[in-house]
């Protein structure tokens, strides 16, 4: 593992029409929220989350920082409790000298959240997919990206949890502006969501993408929960 690294993702970099395999070394990890560019859908995310008993942010974004170990591209997910929940986000990575574009779940303690967000984001993993896009390619047509999730029902039902294009969070170069620096080689940062659609649950599996209409290609990506609850 690299001397600084407190996750090594065994990642595919797509840069143009060719793929490298190659360990991307994490030391950093950033989830930036309440990132909407329209005030509306911004407000109506506020809402669904104060109904679950979040207080509203003092200002727009926040910028929470948790551990890079928890950064993991597994396809199963331990947690505490059954309040837990996913939520579809692009995510930012700097590597080598280039921004690249990925997908990932920034899975969340409902509950927590209710008294403390800071630690409602450390108390879960963050799945990502191990592959990524070079941004150069898709900067020209970044709104046109379309972020989509699925949750499963009680009875084992697929069920479209979210979607929408990116257009309806701040694009990466205006929310690298608000962060107020240059990513540092090695971090990731989650991007920030859409509402549920149907409101905030959880679910025992969570499966979510990113795709590109325009060069016609998609990331995913989709983790089992496993709840370790006590069993009375």
């Amino acid at each position: 593992m690299h001397p600084k690294a407190l996750r090594t993702l065994k990642a595919t970099l797509h840069d143009g029409g060719s793929a490298r395999a190659q360990d991307v070394h994490l030391n950093c990890a950033i989830i930036a929220g309440w990132t909407g560019r329209a005030p509306a859908a911004l407000e109506k995310h506020i809402v669904e989350l104060e109904a679950l008993g979040v207080k509203r942010p003092p200002a727009t974004p926040v910028f929470y920082r948790v551990s890079a170990a928890r950064l993991t591209s597994d396809t199963v997910m331990e947690v505490t409790g059954p309040s837990s929940s996913g939520e579809v986000e692009f995510v930012l990575l700097q590597w080598e000298g280039r921004l690249w574009i990925g997908v990932g779940s920034d899975h969340t303690d409902r509950a927590a959240e209710t008294y403390d967000i800071t630690a409602s984001k450390q108390m879960c993993d963050k799945p990502i997919a191990a592959d990524f896009w070079a941004f150069d390619a898709v900067a020209p047509h970044w709104d046109q990206l379309l972020l989509r999730a699925y949750m499963f029902d009680g009875n084992g039902h697929r069920v479209l949890y979210q979607q929408g294009t990116v257009a309806g969070m701040l694009a990466p170069p205006d929310l690298l502006k608000k962060w107020g620096r240059p990513l540092a080689q090695g971090t990731l940062m989650f991007g920030g969501t859409l509402a549920a659609l149907g409101g905030i649950r959880p679910s025992r599996r969570f499966e979510y993408e990113i795709e590109d209409p325009v060069l016609g290609r998609t990331l995913s990506h989709g983790y089992d929960i496993v709840d370790l609850s006590v069993q009375e």
